[in-house]
């Protein structure tokens, strides 16, 4: 069994990483150092981020998503700012990840990893 959230851990959450990382090191001129500390990862998390060695996979189709893209760029203003709390960064993944599932991203990831749920008609995203 494979519940969606394991799908979001392995696909999505590296992608969405990658997309506040870029808008901390683009956009408001951090350092990779200075994103670590910010994200909470390592150094070295950071630099495979950045060479795409990880959450490269779905970096452009979570960035169609305007919603998310608004969401992903409110927490990195609010990291760029001097952080935030940690239930509020929770709370901003959280929300990246319910508009993903409306948005059907999470359902066509889960069907592709579960293929058994292309048997009938899933509606675990939309329940």
């Amino acid at each position: 069994m494979k519940p969606p959230c394991m799908t979001v851990v392995q696909y999505v959450l590296p992608a969405i990483r990658v997309l506040i990382m870029k808008n901390l090191v683009e956009n408001h001129k951090m350092r990779k150092i200075d994103v670590s500390a910010k994200m909470e990862l390592t150094p070295a998390a950071i630099t495979q981020y950045m060479k795409g060695e990880r959450g490269a996979e779905l970096v452009d189709e979570i960035a169609k998503s305007e919603k998310v893209m608004k969401v992903l760029s409110e927490l990195a203003e609010d990291l760029a700012r001097g952080g935030m709390p940690a239930e509020a960064m929770i709370d901003k993944l959280c929300e990246a990840c319910t508009t993903l599932r409306t948005e059907r991203m999470i359902c066509r990831l889960h069907k592709r990893e579960l293929p058994t749920l292309k048997q009938g008609k899933c509606e675990i995203c939309q329940g």
